[in-house]
């Protein structure tokens, strides 16, 4: 018997790591992304750099160090001694989401930014989590004495005030919250790994829809279908990227697949117009 020794696929690779939600590998799965982009790419070895850091960080540490005396050795190597930030000019490159990219220039965004540092956290037995700010990617820290919440751009710790001095413009007339104001404290609920990789997605989602980069996107499609198998807006979104490619067959089927499980969506009669487009295309 022959055995099938061949190298699974990025996407594959992709899948088997975000299978279930029992031990998440966040940071595994956040610089797996970059294979669409480095299709060489070693993700061990990102990892392995990620764990080199780690190991430096560690000789800064005593051993009896407090909780806020490990966060404030942390901050000082990653932000001052690093220089891990923004990448203020080249906001929206999108290796500004790739972590062997961040590791080697570090300039990101909030999301990767945040993901690499809560690797180091974590190492250093911090209670960190990620929090879905709307517009900004957040880190909360669990203290002793309380809970403070920092932004990865500079590893600042935010106020109540300053935290909804940064909510405000998505209360702005016309927007989404428009309508209600909830709670602070709905908006600094942890994040699960699955939904952060999901958010690194769809920024680069935005940023090749922006661009009009059609196979790029479909790279990130093809992702957050495996990521979220019951978003019935990512099969469409993948389906009209498959039309823009000219993938009509594919294109009909992810179309479908979105009328018939999600069949209360405003859209519906857009997408059938299009969808009949379509058919007409392929009988022709």
């Amino acid at each position: 018997m022959r055995l099938n020794l061949s190298k699974p696929t990025a996407l594959a690779y992709f899948e088997s790591l975000v299978g279930g939600d029992d031990h998440f590998p966040l940071l595994e799965a956040a610089a797996s992304i970059a294979q669409d982009e480095y299709p060489e790419l070693d993700v061990q070895q990102v990892l392995c750099d990620v764990d080199r850091l780690m190991a430096r960080l560690g000789r800064r540490l005593t051993t009896d160090g407090e909780p806020l005396q490990r966060l404030r050795v942390l901050n000082q190597f990653f932000f001052r001694d690093l220089g891990f930030g923004a990448n203020l000019n080249h906001f929206h490159d999108p290796d500004n989401s790739y972590l062997n990219a961040l590791l080697r220039t570090r300039r990101g965004i909030p999301i990767s930014l945040g993901v690499l540092w809560m690797a180091l956290a974590q190492g250093m037995d911090l209670n960190v989590q990620g929090i879905g700010f709307p517009g900004h990617f957040m880190l909360k820290v669990h203290l002793p004495r309380g809970t403070v919440v920092l932004d990865p751009l500079t590893g600042q710790s935010l106020t109540t005030e300053e935290l909804s001095e940064r909510l405000a413009p998505h209360h702005a007339p016309g927007t989404l919250m428009d309508n209600f104001e909830a709670p602070l404290g709905l908006y600094l609920q942890p994040a699960a790994p699955r939904a952060i990789i999901a958010r690194m997605l769809r920024n680069l989602k935005e940023i090749h829809r922006t661009q009009e980069d059609w196979p790029r996107m479909l790279a990130v499609q093809n992702r957050l279908v495996i990521l979220l198998p019951e978003d019935w807006m990512e099969y469409r979104d993948r389906g009209l990227v498959h039309a823009e490619l000219g993938n009509l067959r594919q294109a009909v089927h992810d179309l479908d697949t979105y009328l018939a499980r999600a069949p209360e969506e405003p859209d519906h009669r857009a997408i059938k117009l299009r969808l009949s487009s379509l058919r007409g295309n392929r009988r022709g």
